[in-house]
Order: C-alpha cells, then structure tokens, then sequence
C-alpha cells in the first residue's frame, strides 16, 4: 500500500518511525479490551505465521474495532483469542486472522463499494466499514440479522447497509461491487456473485463442502476471471431461503 494514500479515517495506532515504517503508540492501559486489540493485532495477525498480514489498513482497523461487542455475553472473555467463537443459531465469528486475511485479500480502497454475504455477529462489515465508503451486508438468519442492525446503529457504522436475504442471489440493485467477502461456504461459487463483481473486481469466497474447503481469490479482468487458492479453511456452510410451507 502507498504511504501517500489518503484514507478516511486516522491511523490511530501507527506513528512514523525513524526509518521510515511505521511504530505502534501504546493503547489505553486503563482500558483491557484496547489492550487485548493490541496483543491481538501484534501476535496474531503478524508474528511468525507463515502468511503475516501487511495491510497497514487492515491491521488499523482491527486494532479499531471492539470485538468483543461482537459476541455473546458468555464467550466475551474469548472474544480477542485466537480461534472461532459460537454466537447462536449455529453460526460463529471467524478467528481474527480470518477475518484480517480475507479483508486484506479484498485490498480495499477508500472508495470502494463491497458486498458481504454473511454478516453474522457483524464483526466483519464493521472492520470493512473503517476500509471502504459502503459496505453492504446480507444476512439469512432474521434474528442474527436484527441483533447486527442493532449493533451497527450502538457503535456508529454509518456506511454500513444490512438486507435479510439469500446471498446466493447477491444484491444486483447495488452492483456492481469493487470486491465481494463470503462468510459462508457455497459447494461451488454462485454465479450471480460473479456477475455482480465490476469488471475489475476481487471476489474472497470459501468453497467445498465441510472439511473440504478452501479459501479463492476471484480476480475479473474485464470479463476474464482468474483464480488463485489461498489456504484450507473451515466454515458454516452456505444456506439458502426455505421455501413457505404450503
């Protein structure tokens, strides 16, 4: 990422260090949850993994974003570990490095638009709402989906824009997207997502059936896409809208 880019919101966590990169000021010590981002930030999402993340962006806004507001109440104390946590109706929070991964992948921009599938707990639209100009989130599950909306409007996501629906059909009245996030995995990457993608967009989608699943990098190039497999992942799979009953 360019030095020079002019993002919408301060680098709260980054200083420019005498050699030209970039040092962390220390979080608030009275507060634990901003100490717990920190650690968070410093030892999961970059350290010794294999695939640290680099986004200066990415790292920023998941030292930004109060996780464990996130979750529920009985888990809150894992909120910042580094795995998945439940939070109902047999969905999950993906582990931070997840979610920093799969946003970094995005490379988002300061204009860009993006479309998530999944919102879940809302965890993910938030961290991209300190990235992008509007995220548009869409979520199956009507009770998961209030309790986001809920969220959302408490910690002042304003860019953020929540349908209840089937994700496999995406969100054409918005399209096209800069970059599409997938939350939940489909069997095989649904079309109309692909569609919806502007001709130089990026799409990070899992795929496969549970325990067979990897994490796509979807790349158009002006009708051509291109694909690259990034890492085996695990996630819930991706549901559709039951029919009424008759």
């Amino acid at each position: 990422m360019k030095l020079g880019l002019a993002w919408p919101w301060g680098l709260d966590f980054l200083e420019r260090a005498d050699g030209g990169g970039w040092a962390e000021s220390e979080p608030d010590p009275k507060d634990p949850n901003a100490v717990e981002r920190r650690r968070m930030v410093r030892y999961q999402l970059g350290g010794d993994r294999m695939r640290p993340i680099r986004h200066q962006g990415v790292l920023a806004a998941m030292d930004h974003v109060p996780r464990h507001e996130f979750v529920p109440a009985n888990v809150r104390s894992e909120a910042y570990a580094d795995w998945p946590l439940p939070i109902g109706f047999g969905q999950t929070i993906s582990q931070p490095y997840i979610v920093a991964l799969m946003t970094e992948l995005l490379d988002p921009k300061p204009t860009d638009r993006i479309l998530e599938i999944g919102t879940g707990s809302g965890y993910q639209a938030a961290v991209l709402s300190r990235l992008v100009a509007r995220v548009f989130t869409m979520e199956l599950n009507d009770d998961l989906a209030c309790q986001a909306a809920a969220r959302f409007a408490r910690l002042g996501c304003r860019s953020i824009q929540l349908r209840i629906g089937d994700g496999h059909s995406g969100w054409p009245e918005q399209a096209p997207f800069d970059g599409i996030i997938v939350t939940c995995a489909p069997e095989a990457v649904p079309t109309p997502l692909v569609d919806q993608l502007s001709d130089v967009g990026r799409m990070v989608i899992p795929v496969g059936p549970p325990g067979d699943q990897v994490l796509y990098l979807l790349s158009k190039r002006y009708g051509r896409l291109e694909q690259q497999d990034v890492i085996p992942v695990r996630f819930v799979p991706m549901r559709r809208r039951e029919p009424p009953a008759q």
